[in-house]
């Protein structure tokens, strides 16, 4: 009876929330509104979380955690590109500080997550190193080519390439991405899947596997409560930036806010995982996640460039380069063992908290 409610509730609720946006799209919700749409977000959160699991049991890993990470950042993309071209106060920088905010979530906030709900379900949680190390070393290349670089280069005054610079950094960004999505799902695949060692990751693999048109419908209906959550949650910035501004927190900060409510279905699904014994799993939708929000928006928004009047701002400053290297260096250390205690969890939840807070208080 549980299962067949939660399979009703989670077909409907996508439906609906698209219906919201809908009815919601372009239009500045008053206070009471937007905690409406706040708890449509959120039940389209959990749906979404509900159908990547239905696909990631029907095509196992690790080709489950890479459709939810792709699917959310490619909506993500097209937000960060559309709101880019609507131009606005802030536009200029509004692609590096989102994905720099989606890398610091997810390798900090989801990954610190995961390691301490596992260690604190299992004692010590175990994953395979060469994946999630490898996984690491495209994050760090990646971030210190298209964030780190564009502070130091001397084409362009200010953080910014000259395009030139972005076509490089594009390619490089799409070559890099396309390299790791053939080693995680063809080449190295082993080094992607989660280590067995507790009782219910290993009733919960052996569970039947969905039928292939449930899978199908389940698709749909995570792309369509995807497509509602970035919606929804573009919907209510206006209602946050307002309360941001009032608090007398930096408007940057409103990106912060809105990548946390995107990347709340990867959260969700991670933790779960972790739970279940499956930290691999949930390191592969942290990493991955990060490596898709890079290597997918950097070249989108160089090929947006062409026709986007404007300033291209890219490079981090001073306290966000010291919090990236920091975030590498404690990963390299986390990952390098292939296991994990509650320390390590905690480090990187401290790290996502010294992000949060010097984003509020820089």
């Amino acid at each position: 009876m549980t299962g067949t409610l939660r399979s009703k509730w989670t077909a409907v609720v996508p439906i609906a929330a698209l219906v919201a946006l809908a009815l919601t799209w372009q239009i500045s919700p008053e206070p009471l509104l937007a905690v409406f749409i706040g708890a449509v977000l959120v039940a389209a959160v959990l749906a979404a979380v509900h159908h990547a699991e239905i696909i990631a049991h029907r095509v196992g890993e690790p080709f489950g955690s890479l459709v939810l990470a792709v699917a959310v950042t490619v909506i993500e993309v097209a937000l960060i590109v559309t709101l880019i071209a609507a131009g606005g106060p802030g536009s200029h920088s509004l692609a590096r500080d989102t994905v720099f905010a989606a890398v610091m979530i997810t390798a900090n906030g989801i990954v610190g997550l995961a390691l301490l709900v596992g260690a604190i379900r299992h004692g010590i949680t175990r994953f395979n190193p060469e994946g999630s190390g490898a996984a690491l070393a495209v994050i760090a290349t990646l971030a210190t080519l298209t964030l780190v670089l564009p502070t130091f280069t001397s084409s362009r005054p200010g953080p910014e390439f000259s395009p030139l610079q972005l076509g490089f950094a594009a390619a490089a960004s799409l070559l890099l991405y396309a390299l790791f999505v053939l080693t995680q799902t063809v080449r190295h695949r082993d080094f992607f899947l989660p280590v067995a060692t507790h009782g219910d990751a290993v009733r919960d693999a052996h569970a039947p596997p969905p039928t292939r048109r449930a899978a199908l419908v389940s698709l749909g209906l995570l792309g369509a409560a995807l497509v509602s959550v970035v919606g929804l949650a573009k919907t209510v910035s206006p209602v946050i930036e307002t309360a941001v501004t009032r608090a007398g927190i930096p408007e940057s900060f409103v990106g912060v806010v809105i990548a946390l409510l995107v990347l709340l279905p990867e959260g969700l699904a991670a933790t779960r995982a972790a739970r279940l014994g499956r930290l691999q799993t949930s390191l592969n939708l942290g990493y991955g996640s990060a490596i898709a929000s890079i290597g997918l928006t950097v070249p989108a928004i160089a090929i947006a460039s062409v026709w986007i009047e404007g300033p291209l701002t890219l490079g981090l400053d001073g306290t966000q380069i010291v919090l990236l290297a920091l975030t590498v260096a404690v990963g390299t250390l986390t990952v390098v063992p292939g296991r994990a205690t509650r320390l390590q969890g905690s480090i990187h939840l401290v790290l996502f908290a010294a992000f949060i807070f010097l984003a509020m208080f820089p």
